[in-house]
């Protein structure tokens, strides 16, 4: 898989119509590909309909309540790369779909992970977000909670707008399964002797299960074949584990502007990630006792995070994330084999090395 050493975070802005926009952007593939480790191409083929998708999310975000905007905007402005409705547009583009309603549901997509992202920061007690202050410092939890509320019911009632019935079944069964992922992952909290298949899935149900839904529906759109729907799904699982798993590990080996918070956040709240899992399973008993002292007690002194990091390096335990990571990707590669090679199945493909390689 290459690895290329791009900016992928400024979206620039197209003049082209809408019939000129692959041709004038992009050139046609012929044959195989590699996928590159850039976001570019993705950003190039979805440039109209995400304006378009933006300007719904902040119509959608208006209210006569004051503080509802207000939060709203303080998050949807932050700076996310809002790759999973980009998936929406590209998997029904790439599905043939020529109509406008994969717009609504990339936006209620968006809505729904922006409604996650409040919730989990209240419950994670979590100071910062996209390197800014979350809206739970700002605004309290109670406003955070209620205003994801708010943003869960315009998601919703934008799926109902579109008229599908199927894609409201997919995008609903995925929220039933998010709630589900953020309680296991409450329940599992703090415990050191969470196992690595416990640990998948969770974030199989509370990463994974957006990104399946958000590709799954523009094959919905397109209408076409269950055996492609079960592709896309597959795809977006993939991707998701992959995606977080790479979270995971940047963790403890990142920068802040890769993470868009601090180095460590996770080990300072407690979270229990595949890192953790590995290595207090590979270490002794004074390495378990370190991590229950830190992560089940919460009882963090000075120099605990930089021995954290220590001790996932020396036990293999970034490696073998990485490896995993790696390994959920290629079956998300894997998974688009039945579509045909186009620019928006190469966005995709590109979307899953990206997620893994920007580890470096």
């Amino acid at each position: 898989m290459t690895t290329i050493t791009a900016k992928t975070n400024i979206m620039i802005p197209l003049s082209l119509t809408k019939g000129e926009r692959v041709l004038g952007v992009v050139v046609p593939l012929t044959g195989t590909r590699e996928p590159k480790a850039s976001l570019q191409l993705l950003f190039d083929l979805v440039n109209d309909d995400m304006g378009a998708v933006n300007r719904i999310i902040i119509d959608k975000a208006r209210s006569d309540v004051d503080l509802i905007p207000e939060l709203a905007r303080h998050l949807i402005d932050s700076g996310g790369k809002r790759l999973r409705p980009m998936l929406t547009i590209a998997a029904s583009r790439m599905c043939g779909y020529e109509g406008e309603e994969h717009v609504r549901l990339a936006a209620s997509v968006e809505f729904m992970h922006t409604a996650t992202l409040l919730h989990d920061d209240v419950v994670d007690e979590s100071d910062m977000r996209r390197g800014k202050k979350s809206a739970r410092i700002l605004w309290g939890n109670e406003a955070s909670v209620l205003v994801g509320d708010f943003l869960l019911g315009q998601a919703f009632k934008m799926m109902v707008q579109v008229g599908s019935l199927e894609a409201l079944r997919i995008l609903s069964d995925a929220a039933a399964v998010i709630a589900e992922g953020e309680v296991m992952q409450l329940v599992a909290s703090k415990d050191t002797e969470t196992t690595e298949d416990e640990y998948l899935a969770v974030i199989s149900a509370k990463t994974a299960a957006l990104f399946s839904a958000a590709a799954e529906v523009g094959a919905v759109l397109g209408e076409r074949p269950k055996a492609e729907q079960a592709a896309l799904r597959s795809f977006g699982r993939n991707l998701g584990i992959a995606f977080q798993l790479v979270d995971d590990v940047l963790d403890y080996s990142g920068d802040q502007a890769q993470l868009g918070k601090s180095v460590g956040d996770d080990f300072r709240e407690g979270k229990i990630t595949l890192p953790v899992v590995l290595s207090y399973r590979r270490g002794d008993d004074t390495n378990r006792k370190f991590w229950r002292r830190t992560l089940q007690e919460g009882d963090i002194r000075d120099g605990d995070l930089e021995e954290a990091i220590r001790l996932v390096q020396e036990h293999g335990a970034i490696r073998d994330t990485v490896e995993r990571a790696r390994h959920y990707g290629s079956i998300a590669q894997d998974a688009l084999a039945i579509f045909p090679e186009t620019n928006y199945k190469a966005a995709l493909l590109d979307a899953v090395a990206f997620s893994i390689e920007r580890l470096h």
